[in-house]
């Protein structure tokens, strides 16, 4: 194997020096008053509580995973039907697990920095404070790309050199190290289920409670003061919105690079770089992405108070595509030969790029559409606003609409993707095109990740009450942040379905099946259950953010009645019980969904089988992509309904502004969009991939079991016809 692979853990460190850097440059701005540096100490010492209790739970969940790994990974098969894998896939999954933490704790940490600082920096301009708010989110970018890319690339050298060193791309010992290597993907994709879920419903039912009680009772600001859920509300948007995140990004990258590699192994090539050019590709490609997102960070910038921030965001995040776009180029002409074979599909290295340039097309459309059905101004959100005038059922109506219609063109744009890919450069095309979308996610994950630093910079505002041109300007980027943060999302949903396809077809390869055949019953039936999977995951998600909000409205409406002087300002509220309300509840209901996602692929495998398990991931997929969508957008859309009514809109000619009777319709469904947006439906896109990756772990394991099924049912026959032959040779000689 060529050095040019130790390029892949260098390119890795660079990110986390970068990230280093930033971080320090955050770290040394003004952090405001006295009161302004107490109330985010309240906001990352309650961060920091949440974290805590959460990583002591998952590692109960860790470490007898990681048992488990160690013992099925000491299973070498059988002579006719080995296994390829280690007991070191423990590790691996364990590496994964701790590297994913570190991702959501960098992005936590920067952000809770970065908020007060934000607040300080609008007290100037709205420049300074998109510069500060922005570089705290190019911090959780680059730290998560960063580690993505040095796990990777580094325990693929390691694996590399343990189990096949000498040995050909093709051959059984690099199957056995790329099979250890899905154990760092199953770690990362675990923890980042149960971080996003968790996170999403501490964020939610803190959100929830504190506008039931602060907005529609008492009739008091979003983020006052004298709100007792306000501070756990700012929390939620650091555990959810930035270390789900973080960690949720995370598991998409390294499950996306890894796809590819799965597929790269069975391609027999003669290239630069002693054939090992289709796995080391993908590699280098999330590489250059991440220093195209370096470079374009530096551009995200304006000029005045009136410039747009959106136009300098799109900037930067165009700007990483180009030079991503440019960059692959050369790395598939320079290392890829002119012909490719998967699979009897023969392919170009030409087709291999157009297939890149699908998954970057496809990567910038998802994100347009996105934006278009959840941005202010638009359509779909003044479709909201309108219906907002006649109640709060008709707004519901109308949100659920929007996000039900917002599935339609992502879906095209989908499948158009999937097929072009595919026609390019067969399902290494498929996979290379998600691999190519996901190239700039240190960019994607920075400017999604300013939003949330953004609304708890406005939170601070308000909490300190600084004069209101500092709120307007936090309000500005605040309002640039949830269309960022649901264009992001759609991005990773659509990452997620090219991801699950390329999981599959390896999955497919390494159970030994040919195909997935839907006249069959008990594949069918397979389907039908794993298109269910979607529903009862959100259904438990939503359930749980309704359970923790209704105890959160109940403290809020006990500390009003109880706490005298609460409203006149002359006491503080006990913010401690509604962050542990929070944080105990968001612990206690993440299990469940969680463990649906890990278990189910387990028991229907090895009950029904590979074939049965296909069907069931087919179910999923499709389901948990149509899902995400509509959850995400919907939210979205209602968020920023709601917002609109902040500088006044119009209905039938009427201008109508907070506290009036639109306004609180509104009020409510965003109420009713925010576990859609924040809990289950970015869940979606980890459920698919996880259950895909537990799929391709455990793919070698049902392989052998079906395998010897069916020879034994061969056996069988020929015994019956043996003993026939027999019977008629008898009674003919009789």
């Amino acid at each position: 194997m060529n050095d040019i692979i130790y390029l892949v853990p260098a390119l890795g460190l660079v990110g986390l020096l970068y990230t280093f850097w930033r971080f320090n440059w955050v770290s040394n701005q003004p952090t405001g008053d006295e009161n302004m540096q107490k109330l985010s100490g309240y906001i990352a010492d309650g961060a920091i509580a949440f974290l805590k209790a959460e990583w002591k739970i998952l590692a109960y969940f860790a470490i007898p995973t990681a048992i488990l790994l160690f013992w099925l990974g000491s299973d070498e098969g059988t002579p006719d039907h080995p296994i390829h894998s280690s007991p070191v896939i423990a590790l691996a999954f364990l590496i994964g697990a701790v590297f994913s933490a570190t991702a959501g704790y960098i992005g936590m940490k920067v952000a809770t920095k970065a908020n007060v600082r934000t607040a300080q920096a609008a007290r100037t301009s709205l420049a300074k404070a998109l510069e500060v708010s922005f570089t705290g989110g190019s911090v959780m970018g680059m730290g998560v790309a960063g580690l993505a890319i040095l796990g990777l690339g580094g325990l693929f050298i390691v694996f590399y050199q343990m189990f096949a060193a000498g040995h050909e791309l093709t051959s059984v010992e690099m199957k056995k190290a790329i099979e250890v290597l899905a154990g760092f993907s199953l770690g990362a994709e675990s923890i980042a289920l149960f971080a996003r879920v968790g996170g999403g419903i501490y964020t939610k039912a803190a959100d929830v409670g504190a506008d039931l009680v602060g907005k529609v009772e008492a009739g008091i600001p979003e983020d006052d003061v004298r709100n007792p859920a306000t501070i756990a509300d700012n929390v939620g948007d650091n555990v959810g919105d930035v270390a789900g995140m973080g960690a949720d990004l995370f598991g998409s990258y390294v499950a996306t690079i890894l796809a590819t590699m799965v597929l790269g192994q069975e391609i027999q090539v003669t290239d630069n770089v002693g054939g090992f050019s289709p796995v080391i590709l993908p590699m280098l490609i999330a590489g250059v992405g991440l220093l195209a997102s370096l470079v374009s960070t530096f551009f995200v910038r304006i000029s005045s108070e009136t410039a747009s921030v959106q136009n300098a965001l799109n900037l930067g995040n165009w700007l990483s595509i180009a030079i991503t776009f440019v960059s692959s180029y050369f790395l598939v002409h320079h290392l890829l030969p002119e012909t490719l074979n998967l699979r009897g599909f023969e392919f170009t290295s030409n087709g291999v790029f157009l297939a890149i340039i699908v998954g970057l097309v496809v990567g910038a459309l998802m994100s347009a559409i996105t934006e278009y059905y959840t941005a202010m101004g638009k359509r779909p959100v003044l479709s909201i606003i309108e219906k907002s005038g006649t109640g709060h059922a008709t707004n519901i109506i109308g949100g659920l609409a929007v996000g039900m219609e917002s599935t339609v063109l992502p879906i095209l744009v989908l499948a158009a993707g999937i097929i072009f890919s595919y026609k390019f450069a067969g399902l290494y095309g498929v996979s290379i095109a998600a691999a190519g979308m996901m190239a700039t996610t240190a960019m994607q994950l920075a400017i999604d990740a300013f939003g949330p630093i953004a609304d708890n910079a406005g939170g601070i505002a308000e909490m300190s009450q600084l004069p209101s041109e500092v709120r307007e300007r936090t309000d500005n980027l605040d309002a640039v942040g949830n269309t960022t943060a649901a264009t992001g999302k759609g991005f990773a949903i659509a990452s997620a379905a090219l991801t699950s396809l390329a999981l599959f077809a390896a999955f497919v390869g390494i159970a030994g099946i040919k195909a997935i055949d839907i006249y069959k019953a008990d594949v069918l039936a397979g389907l039908f259950v794993g298109g269910m999977i979607p529903f009862i995951f959100s259904a438990l998600c939503i359930s749980a953010v309704g359970k923790a909000a209704m105890e959160m409205v109940n403290e809020v409406r006990r500390q009003f009645r109880e706490i005298p002087g609460i409203m006149e300002y002359k006491a503080e509220p006990e913010y401690e019980k509604c962050v542990a309300i929070s944080t105990q509840a968001s612990i206690r209901q993440m299990i469940l969904p969680g463990a649906i996602a890990l278990i189910s692929p387990v028991l229907v495998g090895f009950t029904f089988g590979p074939e049965v398990l296909g069907g069931m991931l087919a179910g999923v997929t499709v389901s948990g992509v149509l899902m995400g969508m509509f959850q995400s957008n919907a939210g979205g859309a209602w968020d920023n309904a709601k917002k609109s009514f902040e500088k006044g809109v119009q209905i039938d000619g009427v201008t109508y502004y907070k506290k009036s009777e639109p306004h609180k319709a509104s009020v409510t469904g965003d109420t009713v969009g925010d576990p859609f947006k924040d809990t289950s439906g970015p869940s979606m896109n980890i459920l698919i991939k996880l259950m895909s990756i537990v799929s391709l772990v455990i793919a070698p394991y049902i392989a052998v079991k079906s395998d010897a099924s069916v020879g034994q049912k061969e056996l069988q026959k020929i015994e019956k016809t043996a003993a026939k032959v027999v019977k008629i040779s008898t009674s003919t000689k009789s």
